[in-house]
């Protein structure tokens, strides 16, 4: 039994001697690209790509729709007075559906004006995300008060704003989620 002990500890301890034997190769690299762009690694990539995919909730639940439609189908589960009737993951799902209807137009923009060509290699990732922030823009002022932004911009310190081009969207996200729940409520 001492043994077998021994050679399982012996096989463990020679696991990261084979495994740095290897010819190692750096997570982290970014290199210049012929047309003056910077090439990431593959490590860099897979990052920035499950950090997005880690904000996409957050996302979806600021920049569209989502809060309203939630909020106003809690509100008339409420009303019809059926405490657990449909359940919240009904409620969930409609209201993913709804706003991806909803957003639909949004959401082809996007993609025809900034995901499309970055996917293709046309455009660099921030022209592509300077190009997906527009629709984004639009649909949220065309939903937000003037009164919830004129609070938001007050608070930031930031005198009247002469377009909405000057608006900053940290300035633009709360006052479009206060315009979002003052609707919805």
């Amino acid at each position: 039994m001492r043994a077998v002990l021994l050679g399982i500890a012996v096989i463990v301890a020679a696991v990261p001697q084979l495994a740095s034997a290897q010819a190692m190769i750096p997570l982290v690299t970014a290199n210049p690209a012929a047309n003056g762009a910077t090439e990431y690694s593959l490590g860099i990539q897979i990052l920035l790509t499950m950090t997005v995919l880690t904000l996409l909730p957050a996302i979806l639940m600021t920049m569209t729709a989502f809060t309203r439609i939630l909020i106003v189908l809690a509100i008339l589960r409420q009303a019809m007075g059926t405490a657990q009737t449909p359940s919240n993951q009904i409620i969930l799902g409609l209201t993913l559906f709804l706003t991806l209807f909803i957003m639909a137009p949004v959401f082809e923009v996007v993609y025809d004006t900034a995901l499309g060509p970055f996917m293709d290699g046309t455009i660099q990732f921030q022209d592509a995300l300077a190009a997906a922030e527009i629709p984004f823009r639009e649909f949220m002022f065309a939903q937000t008060r003037d009164s919830d932004l004129a609070l938001f911009a007050d608070l930031g310190g930031y005198s009247a704003f002469a377009s909405r081009d000057e608006v900053p969207f940290h300035v633009l996200l709360p006052s479009f989620l206060t315009s979002e729940l003052k609707t919805a409520f």
